[in-house]
């Protein structure tokens, strides 16, 4: 469960830079190269980033670590060494990831009355594009437990830990609008508003009859949808078949 659920802003962002300065602390005791801890600390403030709902929340939390130890002077680094903390966010967020959905966790829960109107046989195969962390498949998973699940991911970081937090689903690292929709029985979205009309376009040149396009959060404008499901944290669950 991501700290927002739990916890009111700016909670979620104090707790993770008290996180990140702890852990710092203890890794200058032990006497480590200034560069090492920094890297380390600031791909944990980066991790952190994911709790944050909202772009600038997740600059925020990821951006807040390096930039307090700037402010404070705690590692002598010259000046271009403070262009570290944001390589690591391009690493973990590449630039064409932000066209789409830089990272939008799914929400707990999300999916669970998607059966009721989008049955699976035992088996089908259920793509998450744009698959970040896993949190998509975790609640596909929970939905569809006999499912055979598929994640594809661009940022190769985020896809490496998605593939070790999801063993039992087959993820990979590529780009959604190059991957062949054709094979899949379902695909979820988790986009932006913006990138909508190019799922639909794709949707509708590759998906077999039958199959199922879901999107949370975010209507696929000119599809008729077969169901408008809420989901957690308000957030609607738009069903769609390519029967139409």
């Amino acid at each position: 469960m991501k700290l927002e659920a739990r916890f009111p802003w700016p909670l979620p962002a104090l707790l993770s830079w008290a996180i990140c300065w702890t852990i710092y602390i203890q890794l200058r005791r032990a006497d480590l190269s200034p560069w090492l801890v920094l890297a380390v600390v600031t791909v944990l403030s980066v991790a952190f980033s994911t709790q944050g709902d909202s772009w600038w929340r997740r600059a925020i939390i990821g951006l807040g670590f390096p930039l307090s130890l700037l402010l404070v002077g705690g590692l002598t680094i010259p000046a271009w060494g403070w262009l570290l903390p944001l390589a690591l966010l391009a690493l973990i967020y590449p630039l064409n990831a932000w066209r789409d959905a830089p990272l939008f966790p799914t929400p707990v829960n999300a999916l669970n009355e998607l059966p009721n109107v989008a049955p699976l046989e035992p088996g089908s195969r259920v793509l998450d594009a744009g698959c970040g962390l896993g949190h998509g498949l975790d609640a596909m998973r929970q939905a569809y437990p006999l499912a055979e699940l598929h994640g594809i991911e661009w940022s190769r970081p985020l896809a490496w830990l998605c593939a070790r937090r999801c063993p039992w689903a087959k993820v990979e690292r590529g780009d959604i609008w190059k991957a062949d929709w054709s094979g899949y029985e379902m695909v979820y979205l988790f986009q932006r508003p913006e990138s909508m009309p190019r799922a639909i376009e794709k949707a509708k040149a590759e998906l077999k009859p039958g199959a199922w396009l879901v999107s949370l959060e975010f209507e696929a404008v000119g599809l008729t949808p077969v169901a408008k499901l809420e989901g957690a944290q308000g957030k609607p669950v738009w069903v769609y078949t390519s029967n139409q």
